[in-house]
This record gives C-alpha cells, structure tokens and sequence, in this order.
C-alpha cells in the first residue's frame, strides 16, 4: 500500500475500534504470533527504527494480544511506519502489512477474523528525496537556519520542522512574542526524488513588556516579588529576560513551582503582560549530617531553616555542629546564623546579616571567635556569583606564641565562586573556582594584613559510557603583612585530614618554633587526584594522592615542608545527595604519618 492511501487506512482502523466497542464484539486471542518486518532496501539503522516504532512489533514482544489489538495495531503501523519514512528522507514509500495473508487495511471491523497466526509487514522506502526549494520567508535579521534545511541536503520532516522553530525562535528574539507559522507548501517531485518547502511565518508586530501580575498561592508580598523578578517593564520583549525572572525567582529558594506565561493578546499599546503563577515551598526545613574519620572522631552537624521570614521571599538558616565527638582532640563546635534578605537591593543582588560563635579545638592551638557583619551577594550567571561583606571579629586563642591572646578585626570579605560541575556532589565533567580574599584592619593593637584563599578543580570522563572520572584540585593560601605571631592562629595554615591531604592525622604540618610547638603557616599549597571508576550503576572504586605543603613565608618555595598520603576508597551512590564514601589512606611522605587512616562521609572529598 502506498504512503498516499495511509489516511484512509488508519480512518478505518479507527473506525474498526469504535465499531467494535460500541456493538461489545468479543475478542479472540491470537496465540504464538508469527510476526516479522522485512526492508531489504533499508539500511539496517533504518530496519531497526521501523521495527522498534512498529505496534505490530511491540504487541509480539508482549506475548498474547486479541485479534482486535492486532488488527488496531496492524492498520496504525500504515501511519506509523510512513511518519519514520518521512523524517528519514523517504517520501515514496510503500507498505504492506499482511494479517494471513489479507490486507489489514481492507479488513471488514464487523467481520473480524476469529484468530490471527501470522503477521507480514513489507516495507519499501522507495528513493531517498533531497530539497530543491528551502527556504523559510520572512526571517528575522541575523537568522541561522538549521544547516539540513538547504538545497541539496537530505530532505526530513525533521529539517522542516526544526527550520519553522528557528525561524519563530529568531522573531520572539527580537522582540516579536506573537510570531506564528502562516502556512506552508511542501510538494514532492517523485520523478526528480526531491522536496521543495517553503515556509511562511507572520511575525506581527514588536511588543515590549508591560505588566508582571502575580497569581498562585504564594504568601510572598507582591511588591517583593515584583523587586526580585525584575521584570523591565517597557523594554523590548525577550524570552531570555524572561529564562531570568524565572530563575530569580527560583534561586530564592522560596517557591516550589514558577510559571511565567504571556498574555494571548497584547495590549493596546503594544505591551505584553506577562503572569507568574507560584507555589510556595514548606517554610521551615530541618538537615542533618555526619562525618567519620579515625583521629577526629564523629563531626555532627544539623541546620534549621525558615523560608519567607517576614514575607520577602527571605531564609533564615541556623546551622549547628559538634565536632571531635571521641576524638584524639577535645570537643569543639560552631553555631552560625545567617539572614539573606533577596528583595531590597535588586533583581540580582541580595543583602545577607550573619553572625557566628565558634570554638575550634586543635592538636597545635584552640581559640574561641566570635564574629557579625552585613554583606551583599551578586548573581552574575547561574554558573558564577560573588559575595562582599563588612565584619567585625573577635578571637582569644592558645597556641605557639602564648596563651590568652586577643584579636580584633574588622575584616572586608570577598567571595568570587564559578562553579561548571555536571553535579556539585558527585561531578563528572566540569571545572570549579573558589577565590578569597580578606583584608583585615586591626584594632586596638592588633595587626593589619592580608589573607588569600584559592580552590580549583577540574572534571574529565572517559573510557566507555564515560564511567572512568579523572579528578584534580589545586589550593592555595596566603597571609600577606603581619608575621606568623601577629596573626590569629584559625588565619594561618595547616595540612593533614580529610580536606588536605588524606593519610596524615589532621592539621599536623604546620611551622615547627624554637620553643618546639607547631604554628599555622603563612602560606600554603595543597593538590590532590583521584581516579575514579565506577563498577555498577551504585558503586564506584577510588584511587587517590594528595599533598600539601605550608611555609612561614606568605609563598611557599622549594624548602618548604610538605607531606604526601595515599589510598583507595569505595562510593556507594544516594542520587541526589551524593555518595556514601570511606576512604582508607596511609602517609607516602614528611614526618607526620601516624598509620592508617579512615573518612566516612556524604559527598565526594572534592
């Protein structure tokens, strides 16, 4: 049956079933079909495709069917297989498809067969038809049409298709939202084996933005929602502006579900409102987390979380940890508040209020910090933002240089993140960049400097399904001014542990002083690889080195002292939250090795 009749064929079909569930006919069941689909003049992509999209096919992988599926399923095919012919190039095809030999698109629907044994589908694609005439009238300036649709080129549904969405998509982008197809003409010259398209699009008139009307169910306050949409009202209208109202008003973390959408006529004055329908997320959410190691024992950590504070789409988050729970290192812990407030500043800026209180008990020092400040955050792509703040310090610390010292600061913090990861908690391909830097004043005789912080990391996959992951991370630290005793010793440096080098008992490299104790360095240098292979779709292996080196100078050189550890680890994948992982690590260099080491944790180590 030619591709010409395949209408008629599958209005019978149709027909077939309606008649046939309304007069309650009982169907048979065909056992041990006999089914197969012959193309010798198809490539064997092209057989393949035919058969996976073929119903007839599916209904033989399934088992037993009644001869009225089949019968449905067989005249469907007509249609079915033709569409696959088309968006392949293959305009004149013709098809049989047999039920014991009969026709099925011929079959009576009130005289069905009583069974059906087998099932013969023969399909001839014909000659493969490429485009005389491709065009797609009028275009926007600057349009780049799909590079199928020319003549010459194989001609597909496909290329016609995706030209007429090139060529709206080009109009919307300038401005023109309520472009629309305004016909098209396809003839196929069977003699020649080509296509000619033409496409005729109606691009209307320019519009610009009018207003943003907030509907749903969100308790969000309008005019919050209004200042962190940033919708510029009177501009020429874009569909990327509009990609960045959504996901400003996504990243506050606020609402469940956002969905913009245009008005269907634009308004006298050539504007186009556009409606946010939005849904809130639960207000309060509550976490947990644990880490594992040998020497530092458990570190627990839980946060408490409250969306839309005060209606301004704002989050409160209150974090608490306890760490060196059975440890060789008394118990410390942190508590942290932080307040960021997305709408008074702009679309893409925020205000944030923080305040901590935190005692860090280490091998080579212990102080007790508390610290407040306001800063602003600044949104510049999905993949970069930066943050600067004003903060007030106060630390008392115990260490190489004595006991009971004072320090005061105010502190000017600058944050630059661009993050490229496929997966921030368990990437494969991508890059990530963390910059610091914190210049600090002095107050009532402490001293004045300079800190500098810088974490890098890049992603490669290879090998089949790309399930071998090379993964690599620089860090590198710096205090530029003050000398090692002016300097609050949770400033300085130390390497060992879990986030430097694996293998080494935590922050046991440090600077050796003349009285014998270990000071935090100046500068540091850290590099780690692994080696990452994944065994199932859950669990991976693990190889990895690392190394870290500290100096009292603020740049670390040739003689500086370093260490080095070793060692294997398995990841047992939770989706979303990143794997399971345990690390087992020995020291391969420096003189702080203390034997084998385990970490237990959620997320990769870097």
């Amino acid at each position: 049956m030619t591709g010409n009749h395949r209408k008629d064929a599958v209005l019978r079909g149709f027909g077939a079933l309606c008649i046939a569930a309304t007069l309650g006919l009982s169907s048979q069941m065909a056992l041990a079909l006999d089914a197969a689909l012959t193309a010798p003049k198809a490539s064997k992509e092209l057989q393949s495709t035919l058969s996976t999209a073929s119903a007839v096919m599916a209904a033989k992988e399934r088992g037993t069917s009644s001869v009225q599926e089949l019968v449905a399923a067989a005249q469907a095919d007509y249609n079915t297989l033709v569409q696959v012919l088309y968006d392949q190039g293959y305009f004149s095809p013709v098809i049989h498809i047999l039920l014991d030999g009969q026709e099925a698109a011929y079959i009576d629907p009130l005289k069905l067969p009583r069974e059906i044994k087998k099932i013969d589908i023969a399909v001839d694609p014909g000659d493969l038809f490429h485009f005389g005439k491709a065009e797609v009238v009028p275009l926007a300036p600057g349009t780049k049409l799909p590079e199928g649709f020319a003549p010459g080129k194989v001609a597909t549904t496909g290329a016609i298709r995706d030209a007429a969405a090139a060529g709206v998509q080009s109009w919307r982008d300038a401005g023109y939202a309520k472009t629309q197809l305004d016909g098209q003409r396809i003839v196929a010259n069977h003699l020649a084996d080509r296509l000619d398209a033409e496409i005729n699009l109606a691009p209307g008139q320019q519009l610009r933005f009018g207003k943003l009307i907030v509907a749903g169910t969100s308790t969000v306050k309008e005019t919050s929602v209004q200042r962190i949409a940033g919708l510029p009202q009177g501009a020429v209208y874009s569909p990327a502006t509009l990609q960045k109202v959504s996901t400003r008003l996504r990243r506050t973390g606020t609402f469940e579900t956002v969905t913009l959408k245009e008005a269907d006529k634009p308004n006298p004055d050539g504007t186009l409102d556009i409606t946010a329908t939005l849904e809130d997320q639960p207000k309060r959410r509550v976490s947990f987390g644990a880490e594992l190691s040998s020497r530092q024992g458990m570190n627990l950590s839980a946060a408490w979380m409250h969306r839309n504070l005060f209606r301004g789409a704002e989050r409160l988050r209150i974090e608490a940890a306890v760490r060196n729970i059975g440890g060789t290192e008394d118990v410390d812990g942190r508590l942290g508040i932080r307040l960021d407030r997305p709408d008074r500043l702009g679309p893409d800026d925020s205000i944030f209020y923080t305040f901590d209180l935190e005692r860090l008990d280490r091998t080579h020092y212990s102080v007790n910090m508390v610290d407040f400040g306001i800063g602003m955050r600044r949104v510049y792509s999905s993949k970069l933002y930066g943050e600067i703040s004003l903060t007030a310090n106060y630390a008392r610390a115990d260490d190489a240089f004595g006991s009971g010292r004072d320090f005061r600061y105010l502190a000017l913090p600058v944050k630059l993140e661009w993050d490229r990861r496929d997966n921030p908690v368990n990437a494969r391909r991508g890059e990530y960049l963390n910059l610091e830097t914190m210049g600090f004043a002095g107050v009532s005789g402490s001293a004045s400097g300079l800190r500098l912080k810088a974490d890098g990391r890049v992603y490669r996959s290879f090998g089949a399904d790309e399930r071998i992951t090379l993964a690599g991370r620089v860090q590198l630290g710096s205090v530029i001014g003050p000398a090692q005793d002016e300097v609050s010793p949770n400033l300085l440096f130390f390497s060992g542990g879990a986030g430097t080098v694996r293998g080494q008992p935590y922050d046991s490299l440090g600077i050796e002083q003349p009285s014998g104790d270990i000071a935090g360095g100046r500068s540091f240098l850290g590099a780690s690889v692994e080696l990452r292979g994944q065994i199932t779709d859950k669990i991976s292996a693990v190889g990895f080195f690392d190394y870290g080196a500290v100096d009292a100078d603020s740049f670390i050189g040739s003689n500086s002292p370093s260490q080095a550890g070793a060692g294997l680890g398995v990841r047992y994948d939770l989706g979303g939250f990143g794997p399971i992982r345990l690390d087992l690590a020995l020291p391969v260099n420096g003189g702080t090795g203390d034997g084998l080491q385990f970490y237990i944790g959620i997320g990769q180590a870097f």
